[in-house]
């Protein structure tokens, strides 16, 4: 799996970056330097299951010291010196074996951690205000220094600029069906961030449409056949104190990912188009994002108008202070808010800063691969030489202890399983921090197949039953891949 964090425009100027999965060396133990060489494997996966059944018994027992075997004793300088502290203790295990702590706070043991995790009560990574290092946060310098170890404020942003994603698909999901006789109303969306407000409903449509054939073999497909559908919405920053956090007022505009067949169908369009406006004819993104980028609908202008309409309406409302532009997406939507984030780039005489964080994005644009540098693609047609574009922060499913090694494609794919990642994320060297603060709840909800079995068992012994997971904004939302 991947999150790529989308470069700062103008596009032309990218660079990539690829955050390698760690990789992992054993260590030897202090407590026993030397190492044997004639050791069957029998023999040695007896000794290994023996030391793991005595430490269990171990951390099973109460760690606080015996009032009696505590002895205080004078040293030679005249400080006092306390021996016998407990078993635990004396062992020093975090010393002895640095990983022992992390591990075990991840551990089902912890029911009260886990009852934390999986509880309703959303805990945050620490919203410190961003002041004048917000466009540092916004990706001027490409995001350098921040992402390896992934710094606590970019973190925090990166995930909360996912849930405007979820928001999306909650609010297409809560109504998807759009009249095909008139112009649709406004629609409400519940935001995860309350100090932001929804300015504009966003559409999309597809130029291709099913044969009639298809109504009359299957007439209850309804919504997943209609070409034009809700795909987003743009949101500013409406709360003072929330702009004074972050060192400016924020226009965001989040984009859900693929639902309907028509959307389904202008995916595989692959071919290569050149952008309509550009002079530049090696300039060409894939055929199908660019028709749902700028097809109108019966009712609704095309998603570039839309965008376009609504980014010069807040520029000019806003005027005189300071603006930053963020488009997010997942999937579709983030090969979508490629092309949004190049049409508003020239849309004023003075945009302000933008900036794409996109989540699972598809390849939009040519170039081929040949080994670790990436060419670009001088053949007009070819449909399967794309590569990505702006600064890439990869995880991988592999390094969270609560999701299982062989996870399929649906929880690859899975935003909840992005943010549950991202959230977690500390460095290459150290995958996943002991003390992630993202909630288990909605990943058990979700992806609840994909979890390990150790943790879906504690949970129910919790008592916490599924019907708990079906909780309101914003704590939980759909998962993207239902």
């Amino acid at each position: 799996m991947m999150i790529g964090v989308g470069l700062t425009l103008p596009a032309h100027n990218l660079n990539v970056f690829n955050a390698r999965r760690a990789s992992f060396k054993c260590q030897k133990s202090p407590l026993n330097p030397t190492s044997r060489t004639h050791v069957s494997s029998a023999s040695s996966t007896e000794l290994t299951r023996e030391t793991l059944s005595n430490l269990e018994k171990l951390l099973q027992k109460s760690n606080q010291p015996d009032p009696e075997r505590v002895v205080k004793t004078s040293t030679s300088n005249g400080s006092i010196e306390t021996k016998g502290k407990g078993l635990l203790e004396g062992l020093n295990l975090s010393r002895i074996w640095p990983e022992m702590k992390a591990a075990e706070e991840m551990s089902p043991r912890h029911l009260n951690r886990l009852q934390r995790l999986l509880s309703k009560t959303m805990e945050y990574s620490p919203r410190n205000n961003l002041g004048s290092r917000w466009r540092e946060y916004h990706g001027c310098n490409d995001w350098s220094g921040l992402l390896d170890p992934l710094d606590e404020n970019l973190r925090r942003e990166v995930v909360r600029y996912g849930e405007f994603v979820q928001a999306a698909y909650h609010g297409f999901h809560s109504n998807p069906a759009m009249s095909t006789d008139e112009a649709p109303l406004p629609r409400h969306v519940a935001l995860p961030d309350r100090s932001y407000k929804v300015t504009k409903s966003l559409y999309t449509t597809s130029s291709v449409g099913l044969p009639k054939w298809v109504d009359d073999v299957a007439p209850d497909l309804g919504w997943m056949t209609q070409r034009s559908s809700w795909i987003g919405y743009v949101a500013v920053c409406d709360d003072k104190r929330e702009i004074h956090r972050m060192g400016r007022r924020d226009i965001v505009i989040a984009l859900r990912g693929t639902a309907t067949c028509m959307e389904w169908a202008e995916n595989f369009r692959a071919q290569l188009d050149q952008i309509p406006e550009s002079d530049d004819p090696t300039q060409r993104v894939e055929r199908g994002f660019l028709s749902l980028h700028k097809t109108r609908g019966a009712h609704v202008p095309s998603l570039a108008e839309l965008v376009v309409e609504e980014v010069q309406r807040l520029i000019e409302m806003y005027k005189g202070e300071p603006l930053s532009i963020t488009i997010t997406g997942h999937s579709l939507g983030a090969a979508l808010s490629l092309l949004v984030a190049d049409e508003i780039s020239s849309c004023a005489p003075h945009v302000p800063p933008v900036a794409v964080f996109s989540f699972g994005g598809p390849r939009v644009v040519p170039g081929i691969f040949i080994g670790e540098k990436v060419q670009q693609q001088q053949q007009q047609d070819n449909p399967w030489t794309y590569s990505h574009v702006g600064t890439e922060l990869r995880v991988d499913t592999k390094m969270s202890p609560y999701l299982k090694s062989n996870v399929d494609i649906a929880c690859c794919h899975d935003l909840e399983a992005y943010l549950h990642l991202v959230d977690g994320y500390l460095s290459s060297k150290c995958p996943f921090r002991s003390n992630a603060k993202r909630s288990l709840a909605k990943l058990l909800h979700d992806q609840g197949s994909n979890v390990k079995q150790l943790y879906t068992h504690k949970a129910l012994s919790l008592n916490l039953e599924r019907d708990r997971f079906s909780f309101p904004m914003p704590s939980c939302l759909p998962s993207p891949s239902q």
